[in-house]
């Protein structure tokens, strides 16, 4: 069994660090989606059905657009400032998502459609960047 997980161990060393980027940009193309599907701005449905404002409506869109955007674009950039990218794009998806489960999904929290949605994994994986950062 050694051996056996010696010589798998051997073939995934050189493309593990794959497993961050996939993570990454599976996040920042799902929210960057998540914003785009909200233009033009400002997203009428988002004023009709919270009765957000256009400014906080557009807000939103641009929030969600640009966190998507710059968290892969972080990944891209070494040192402090690539960090910092990471961990405020980050910081806004977990910020969006929070808000999205207590405007939209009050009624999700700890059942079993928490779970089942993408929104707890957006989540979840905005909290994984925000704590590791490029690190």
């Amino acid at each position: 069994m050694k051996k056996l997980d010696s010589q798998i161990n051997k073939i995934f060393l050189n493309i593990h660090f794959l497993s961050s980027w996939l993570i990454r940009i599976g996040l920042g193309v799902a929210f960057s989606i998540h914003g785009f599907s909200k233009f033009p701005l400002p997203p009428e449905a988002l004023i009709k059905y919270f009765g957000f404002s256009p400014f906080l409506s557009s807000l939103i869109a641009l929030s969600e657009l640009g966190a998507g955007l710059f968290l892969i674009i972080g990944g891209f950039i070494k040192g402090p400032m690539g960090n910092l990218i990471t961990r405020v794009s980050s910081l806004t998806i977990v910020i969006v998502m929070t808000s999205a489960f207590a405007l939209a999904h009050r009624d999700w929290f700890i059942t079993t459609k928490l779970f089942t949605s993408e929104q707890i994994f957006l989540f979840i994986i905005g909290l994984y960047f925000l704590i590791k950062g490029n690190k």
